[in-house]
């Protein structure tokens, strides 16, 4: 693969021993958080040193994860909680379960272009259908109906967006679940930044606030619930007809089992690093809450820009003049401002100019990144 423009921009200047202010920084372990000193503690247990394979996840992990749901007000139990190694393990899962090579999966745009990836190494074909913008985010049904076809397996929504930050509403939700009841659809729901919605409350609107009427798989992870991405623990959870999630938990036992891959240590520490991490999830609530308001301040002092409405996740979106091309416009602030962000096209926005910004890092480093940009992106050079 060759890196484009961007990527071979960043990585001359790095080389060079520029220091660059990171705006597209998505790794809660490089932000400034406070870990507890104790947290990781648990995966030292003498337990671990016992193999006993189980597929679909460790009792006890399970349970750990239901436990963690229930507080969150979901009604989860373990028997219908899997565990995987990471949320894009628990993708290839999925696609495995419901799609033959060739089949194809309902994906947003814009949203995070990983899916273009996972779905490619499953042999299966990513359909996207549109998000759009009406001073909130919301789904083009006919858009999403226009791309079904016979090979249709699955649509997935991301809840809350990423990069858009934006939940799916109630309409929208029936929708969905009304065309993959027609057609005999699953409803994957990808919910790994659902802790964190703007306005201040302990979590936003999730797939799992109503009972499934299809088959519905919702993910999630320690990487965002509790921003540690490199113990490597996701899980799903399947509901829906009694009967068919029954059918898919003995199919997923099998490809689970096929692979194995979710460490024992990190499954005997699951209990108490979801409840432990409760500290984390705040502190980057916090943050993302406090460079969302700092941001919204900045914008408002250029008329040329617009900060797109964010309900949750760790992203935000600001449109500026289209005086130049997005790429052009990201090496120009990279070269003149030596501060990176996302262009728009890379998460598949249909049109020019919007900058993607990350809104996990240092709040002075944040306001300091966010002034450059704007200064250059909306009141010209």
């Amino acid at each position: 693969m060759v890196p484009n423009r961007v990527a071979r921009a960043v990585s001359l200047l790095r080389s060079s021993g520029a220091e660059l202010i990171d705006l597209t920084e998505s790794n809660p372990t490089r932000v400034g958080l406070r870990y507890p000193d104790d947290l990781l503690g648990p995966l030292n247990s003498s337990r671990a040193f016992i193999y006993e394979p189980a597929p679909l996840g460790l009792p006890v992990a399970r349970g750990a994860v239901a436990a963690y749901l229930r507080r969150q007000g979901f009604a989860a139990e373990p028997p219908a909680i899997v565990l995987t190694s990471s949320t894009s393990e628990a993708y290839a899962n999925l696609f495995k379960l419901l799609c033959d090579p060739g089949d194809a999966v309902l994906v947003p745009s814009p949203s995070y272009p990983l899916f273009d990836h996972l779905t490619r190494f499953e042999g299966i074909k990513a359909v996207p259908y549109a998000l759009e913008y009406h001073g909130h985010w919301e789904i083009n049904l006919p858009s999403l109906r226009a791309g079904l076809t016979s090979r249709t397996r699955a649509i997935l929504v991301v809840n809350p967006n990423n990069p858009t930050g934006g939940y799916i509403s109630t309409r929208d939700l029936e929708a969905v679940v009304s065309v993959s009841r027609e057609r005999d659809l699953a409803l994957i729901a990808d919910e790994v930044f659902g802790a964190y919605p703007i306005a201040d409350r302990n979590r936003g609107p999730s797939v799992l606030d109503r009972p499934a009427e299809v088959l519905t798989f919702t993910l999630g992870g320690l990487s965002k619930a509790v921003g540690l991405p490199q113990l490597k623990l996701g899980w799903i959870v399947a509901s829906g007809p009694p009967a068919l999630v029954d059918q898919a938990l003995k199919r997923l036992e099998v490809i689970a089992d096929t692979y194995l891959s979710v460490a024992t240590p990190v499954q005997l520490a699951a209990a108490t690093i979801l409840d432990v991490g409760t500290a984390i999830t705040a502190q980057i609530a916090a943050r993302v809450r406090q460079n969302h308001a700092t941001l919204k301040t900045l914008v408002s002092r250029h008329l040329a820009a617009q900060l797109l409405e964010v309900e949750g996740g760790w992203y935000a979106v600001v449109h500026v003049p289209a005086t130049r091309s997005e790429e052009t416009l990201i090496l120009e602030l990279l070269e003149h401002e030596r501060v990176l962000v996302h262009p728009g096209y890379f998460y598949d926005f249909p049109r020019e100019a919007f900058l993607v910004m990350s809104l996990l890092p240092d709040p002075s480093v944040f306001e300091e990144a966010v002034g450059r940009t704007l200064a250059w992106a909306a009141d010209g050079m």
